[in-house]
């Protein structure tokens, strides 16, 4: 068990289209992002979220009221570096318990360049989403003039004809042979008779999961 002790971070706002704006403590990196703000209403996975290239230009809000508590390891990574343009949650947990924890949020967040808040009132941010569908957003720490916050999510272009391929598929060819670990209770290899199957995955984004499970 990890535990972070006591912390306070930067005051922090998240600034939305609408005129909506939320008051917090920054966590992660210090700084400011832009994107589509939208919601997620897991309860567990922040990590896989936080690296799921689909996110690429989205403010992600985790609905889940505790978010960090079981901390951050490489083996749930679904990629190799977190895509998300920023984090909302309403309360950062300040101890990371379980044994497979490789880290906290904070620190994993900063060390990728994530702007995080937490303190937000997630549930109004989630009804306007609701209510109004994703809207552009800003979440800063080092701007806190609300106004000012206000005009640049609004000046953010939005998600609409972006083509998110070219920035989240991978370079060049790899050959990929990772599996599923033994915590996916799947056959283990050689328990299944069958032809194998060489197999070529053109990524557009494709999560690495996606990947354990066809190998």
């Amino acid at each position: 068990m990890k535990r972070l002790g006591r912390r306070t971070g930067p005051p922090a706002l998240l600034a939305l289209e609408d005129g909506s704006v939320f008051h917090g403590e920054g966590f992660g990196a210090e700084g400011a992002c832009e994107g589509e703000v939208v919601f997620n209403t897991s309860m567990t996975g922040y990590q896989e979220i936080l690296t799921d290239p689909s996110y690429k230009g989205q403010i992600v809000t985790m609905t889940a009221p505790l978010i960090g508590n079981y901390g951050v390891n490489a083996a749930d990574a679904e990629a190799e570096r977190a895509w998300v343009e920023g984090f909302v949650i309403r309360e950062l947990s300040l101890v990371a318990s379980n044994f497979r924890s490789e880290e906290d949020l904070h620190t994993y967040l900063e060390r990728s360049g994530v702007t995080a808040i937490t303190g937000v009132d997630t549930r109004a941010v989630t009804k306007r989403l609701r209510e109004q569908g994703a809207l552009r957003g800003v979440v800063s720490t080092v701007e806190r003039d609300a106004d000012t916050l206000v005009d640049r999510a609004r000046a953010v272009p939005t998600m609409e004809g972006r083509d998110l391929v070219q920035e989240v598929t991978r370079r060049r060819e790899a050959e990929w042979d990772e599996g599923v670990s033994e915590r996916e209770f799947l056959p283990p290899p050689g328990a299944v008779e069958g032809p194998v199957f060489d197999l070529t995955v053109v990524d557009y984004g494709a999560k690495w999961n996606i990947l354990r499970n066809l190998t």
